[in-house]
């Protein structure tokens, strides 16, 4: 089911892409995911089979109406429900979030380190990712005390691990060896 979330969201991508709505595209498509994961009633709507394409039809235009979904989001729903895909409607979301990021040459960065870094030390560190990546870096700060010193850097499946910890495991095994 991974590779049809992800052909919606590539598709839903080409179109909000092409029409430069890409921003109000996921605030929208969030706030119907969000109230989608949200409500029982919502989700069984949905899937039962006791209700009709049109019904549920219906229950989406209205949900859309009043988050102020645009006719992207709406016709886009309509083909999910028409599909009956809608309980793949958050992984679409999470999917179509990556597609978007990826498109546009962005990547998210999680930063672990010991201490809580200074702002100049943040703006530091995500300018060295940027050229190390050649991406522009949405970067999250974490503190984790276990580190002992240094940061743990991971970027998409990459992991860039400069801590205390690591540098002491390294040794470690160096002279275990010898």
């Amino acid at each position: 089911m991974k590779s049809a979330a992800m052909q919606y969201a590539n598709a839903l991508a080409d179109i909000a892409l092409a029409q430069g709505a890409a921003a109000p595209v996921i605030q929208q498509l969030g706030d119907f995911t969000a109230a989608y994961r949200g409500s029982a009633e919502l989700r069984n709507v949905f899937s039962s089979p006791a209700v009709s394409k049109e019904e549920k039809r219906k229950v989406a235009e209205k949900i859309a109406a009043q988050l102020g979904a645009s006719k992207i989001v709406r016709n886009f729903l309509l083909v999910v429900i028409d599909h009956q895909r809608t309980q793949l409607l958050p992984e679409m979301f999470t999917s179509f979030q990556s597609v978007l990021r990826e498109r546009q040459g962005i990547a998210e960065a999680q930063v672990y380190s010991a201490l809580a870094l200074t702002d100049a030390q943040q703006k530091e560190m995500t300018r060295a990712l940027e050229q190390a990546t050649g991406k522009k870096i949405e970067t999250k700060f974490v503190l984790d005390a276990s580190l002992l010193g240094g940061a743990l850097v991971r970027v998409g499946d990459t992991i860039y691990d400069g801590s205390l910890r690591n540098r002491l495991q390294v040794l470690r095994e160096r002279l275990s060896a010898e």
